[in-house]
């Protein structure tokens, strides 16, 4: 077995951009492979990130990174366990701070709880082999080619930008929720007029940027419950009616 250097938190935080990009690109494939349309599998408001991905990726690797990168069969089985307990722990994350679902597995009858099925863990074994055997060197590669300077630039750009997107994403999905389940028990949207200049700001981001158009857009797999803890999709909610009837 090769010699296994230690991980650095520079090497971890480009393996999360990395596999939140490639995650996000394999999301997408696969969508379009299963339903036929090209549909935003994001999970964030700006940029190619779909952070599930990123997070589980890095995961893997401090898990895995003792293991013989040839042992594939011993990858697989790590990549499996571990890549479906990761899942299904972000699921229930992602609820905590979102207060609503990014996924839901329940279709495939194959599934626990809906946040993890035998389909996606399996995905999460072969991720994993192709994760350790080929992508983790090819990446460390290019990492100790980027200067120092620049890269260090990078990095410290790249944090501020992932920062300030998930706490957008997180301000942006609770105006949607909020405003798609107004509109699920008919209650009136008011536009009150203020005259403190944030609020002001504020308000205009909310019905001027975060629309429902933009939104279902971006996330158009977004679940939340209602008052009697059923589970409804918004983007059915905030659909015109013409639309809902054509579908």
């Amino acid at each position: 077995m090769e010699n296994k250097k230690q991980l650095t938190i520079n090497q971890l935080f480009w393996y999360f951009v990395i596999f939140s990009v490639l995650g996000l690109i394999i999301e997408t494939l696969y969508g379009y492979a299963t339903m036929g349309v090209w549909q935003s599998r994001k999970g964030l408001i700006w940029g190619p990130f779909c952070p599930v991905y990123g997070v589980g990726a890095v995961i893997l690797i401090l898990l895995l990174n003792h293991i013989d990168r040839k042992s594939y069969a011993k990858l697989f089985i790590y990549g499996f366990l571990i890549g479906s307990v990761v899942e299904y722990l972000l699921s229930y994350l992602l609820e905590a701070i979102y207060g609503i679902r990014f996924w839901d597995y329940a279709y495939t009858g194959k599934d626990v709880n809906g946040r993890i099925c035998i389909t996606y863990s399996m995905f999460w074994g072969i991720l994993a082999i192709g994760l350790m055997s080929i992508a983790k060197p090819f990446i460390d590669k290019l990492i100790d080619k980027v200067p120092e300077r620049p890269k260090k630039i990078t990095e410290i750009i790249l944090f501020i930008f992932l920062v300030i997107d998930a706490l957008v994403t997180v301000w942006a999905i609770n105006t949607y929720e909020n405003r798609a389940m107004k509109q699920y028990y008919h209650e009136p949207i008011k536009t009150v007029e203020v005259n403190n200049p944030v609020l002001s700001i504020k308000n205009k981001i909310e019905n001027e940027y975060f629309t429902n158009e933009r939104m279902q857009k971006i996330f158009p797999n977004l679940r939340t419950k209602d008052k009697e803890g059923n589970e409804v999709w918004i983007i059915d909610i905030v659909k015109p009616k013409n639309e809902s009837n054509t579908n």
